[in-house]
């Protein structure tokens, strides 16, 4: 299905390129989608930068098997995109199994007419 060319439409097709070149491992197409300052966090709290995340990639420390990422809403103002969602995934974290399910925000910003993703953050829903 075609997204629309809206931004909005341009952002959730962002969203699927960029979880897909996770999946496949493809983290140049990944970079490519990226701001040189993105701020990656993790579910655990750990921060990482867009080198650091990429390093720790083609170490292998992160393998991801599955990911799903509905979208509930995007919200352009001007140059910035927040699209915020879900992300469920099944990976392996340093050689270990671990299922996440978690609320997710991502923070786009438009430059030179292109989208990077600037931000990620994360956060696992409440248990119980």
């Amino acid at each position: 299905m075609n997204k629309p060319t809206t931004a909005e439409g341009q952002l959730e097709r962002l969203e699927d390129e960029r979880y897909q070149a996770v999946l496949d491992a493809d983290f140049d197409s990944f970079a490519r989608l990226c701001h040189d300052k993105l701020v990656y966090f993790h579910s655990n709290g750990e921060r990482d930068t867009l080198a650091s995340y990429l390093d720790k990639c083609a170490q292998g420390l992160y393998r991801y098997h599955r990911i799903e990422h509905p979208v509930s809403d995007i919200v352009v103002v001007g140059d910035v995109g927040l699209v915020i969602g879900e992300m469920q995934a099944d990976l392996d974290i340093h050689g270990r199994p671990v299922q996440l399910d978690n609320t997710s925000l991502a923070v786009w910003v438009r430059e030179d007419e292109a989208w990077k993703l600037l931000a990620y953050r994360p956060t696992p829903k409440p248990t119980g």
